[in-house]
């Protein structure tokens, strides 16, 4: 009996100093309505839409795309060069688009493109540019093989006032293959009202 009291109290001294992130804590399943979901994506190649769609499908939720007000180049070498400086600086781009009565959604999908292991600027700047006290984030990332990587710990970082659902890392080369799997997806982290 003593040997598992001093057990019990060794991790209760561990877990009591380390604490307790937000980032291990298990998502729950949220319940909403349509009406109260955003889909909002970034996407340069098509694989973050290609997705956001389907998620749109699924959910009934509105799509909004978020654009920065300077197009990234549409050459790929390029857009690799000014993306990796501009995550490493954290920049924030300007936006084109805003989304309009955004208080009415409870639920916000956020997709991004795995750019150099966080996501892409322009969702940086999206998450910057609301008030997200009260709402739940959702992220979805489309990838070449980094997975979510540093993608929602950023989030957090920049919405920290948010509630989060467990995210969502999909291949962008297997993207339109990916139905399945964004189906279960979506049906593990939230619950549609009709």
């Amino acid at each position: 009996m003593k040997k598992r009291t001093m057990a019990l109290m060794m991790a209760a001294s561990f877990f009591g100093a380390g604490g307790c992130s937000a980032e291990n804590v298990a998502a729950q399943k949220v319940e909403t309505e349509p009406g109260k979901i955003l889909i909002a994506y970034y996407s340069w190649s098509g694989n973050t839409r290609f997705a956001a769609e389907q998620i749109q499908k699924l959910t009934g939720g509105t799509l909004f795309e978020i654009k920065p007000a300077k197009a990234y180049p549409s050459d790929y070498s390029a857009c690799v060069d000014q993306a990796k400086q501009e995550c490493r600086d954290e920049f924030k781009p300007e936006l084109a688009t805003k989304v309009e009565d955004f208080a009415k959604y409870d639920v916000i999908f956020v997709g991004t493109p795995n750019w150099w292991s966080t996501m892409a600027p322009p969702v940086r700047s999206f998450l910057a540019g609301y008030d997200f006290s009260g709402k739940t984030v959702i992220p979805f990332v489309t990838h070449g093989g980094g997975g979510m990587a540093r993608c929602e710990r950023d989030m957090r970082k920049v919405c920290p006032k948010a509630a989060f659902g467990r995210g969502g890392a999909f291949s962008g080369g297997s993207i339109r293959n990916a139905g399945d799997a964004l189906n279960k997806w979506v049906n593990e982290v939230v619950t549609i009202r009709k």
